[in-house]
């Protein structure tokens, strides 16, 4: 439930990416300014990491959960009340407000999964995973129903807030860290040391900042593409829903091969896969080429979200480091998530040339996958095992 709204609300931002673009924002606004929202969101989400994960690991698991939930609540309803063409008011409630909110939970509530779990940690994080994805799907069709329909923009964002707020009070209701935080005294300057000796980490941490690059391009962007390429709205409107809706399948079936194959040996082919179908949206300009797009991509996108925690994870030498690894991760990978999103906009320009935030996004991609090549050959060097 904590994922569903918070991870799976920045799922969402497709539908208002697209609603910014062509009616909140358009008049004054560029699509490469307004894809700063959902880029600092992203950034925020992840750079929190760094925070939370040393949080979580020094027993302040609760204050992290509770205050998160609530800044994310308060930021929907602040942006409820945001006028159009104000784009400060929208960047400060929806960029960074619920940016850093989702960012203050999200590592936290990853690692209490993995204190349960040792040879299923990967299904198990995979299955939490899904659902940011199941909210990635119910979000979409929930705020194109109501942002044109009779509740508009205002009362779309109002509705979505109180739903979030009943089901992030239950989730705080239940959840429990298993393993007791131990407070220590060691530095976040000591933990970086440490981490930057473990060279198929930072390669693993290099990639996941290339991967997160572009990521996100389609993720954002296909709602918009679909409508420009003439689809029929109703249809453009569920794009999201289709391709998170996938996502979900995505997360689950791949996490359990993990057993098997290994963590990389699963994460490997699943982004390539997803590397490959970003290059192929160069061909697709139809209702048909986009649902098959929006599956095909989800599923492999959402195999890579629901195992990289479980990847980053997995180079922890105990359950002490888990926290402090996932949050340093997801800190640099902010910048790919900050800075790439923006630059695709700006590719894309006003005039819509799509081919070029595709290659953009599809060679960013691809070198992350080199990436984790990498970061298994001298893993599997070190280990003598080809199970990574």
């Amino acid at each position: 439930m904590m994922q569903f709204c918070t991870f799976g609300y920045s799922n969402a931002y497709g539908v208002y990416n697209d609603y910014y673009v062509r009616v909140y924002l358009h008049e004054k606004y560029t699509s490469s300014q307004i894809s700063w929202i959902g880029s600092v969101q992203l950034f925020c989400t992840l750079f929190g990491g760094l925070v939370a994960g040393r949080g979580f690991d020094t027993g302040y698991f609760y204050h992290l959960m509770i205050g998160g939930s609530l800044l994310f609540v308060f930021s929907l309803f602040m942006l409820s009340l945001s006028q159009a063409g104000q784009y400060y008011q929208i960047f400060l409630t929806h960029g960074l407000g619920v940016g850093i909110a989702t960012g203050i939970t999200y590592v936290p509530g990853m690692a209490v999964v993995a204190q349960y779990f040792h040879r299923r940690r990967a299904f198990a994080m995979g299955i939490a995973t899904t659902g940011s994805a199941i909210g990635g799907a119910v979000h979409p069709i929930m705020l194109n129903k109501l942002f044109y329909g009779a509740a508009g923009f205002h009362g779309g964002v109002r509705a979505s807030a109180g739903l979030c707020f009943g089901l992030l009070a239950l989730s705080l209701a239940i959840i429990r860290p298993r393993v007791p935080a131990t407070k220590n005294n060691i530095s976040t300057a000591t933990v970086l040391q440490t981490f930057a000796r473990d060279v198929p980490y930072v390669i693993m941490v290099l990639g996941t900042v290339l991967v997160y690059s572009g990521l996100y391009y389609p993720i954002f962007f296909i709602q918009l593409n679909a409508i420009k390429n003439g689809i029929d709205p109703k249809l453009a409107f569920y794009t999201v829903t289709i391709l998170n809706g996938a996502s979900v399948l995505g997360r689950v079936f791949p996490t359990m091969l993990v057993p098997r194959l290994g963590i990389l040996n699963t994460v490997i082919p699943s982004i390539f896969t997803a590397a490959i179908l970003v290059f192929c949206t160069l061909a697709v300009h139809d209702a048909a080429g986009t649902i098959v797009f929006a599956i095909l991509y989800g599923f492999f996108s959402g195999a890579y979200a629901g195992l990289v925690s479980p990847m980053v994870s997995s180079t922890a030498k105990n359950n002490s480091e888990i926290g402090a690894r996932m949050g340093i991760c997801f800190t640099f990978t902010s910048i790919g998530g900050l800075v790439g999103t923006p630059i695709a906009g700006a590719l894309l320009t006003t005039s819509f040339i799509w081919w070029r935030p595709i290659v953009f996004a599809g060679l960013c991609v691809t070198a992350g996958t080199a990436c984790f090549i990498i970061s298994r050959f001298i893993s599997s060097k070190r280990k003598g095992t080809q199970w990574l």
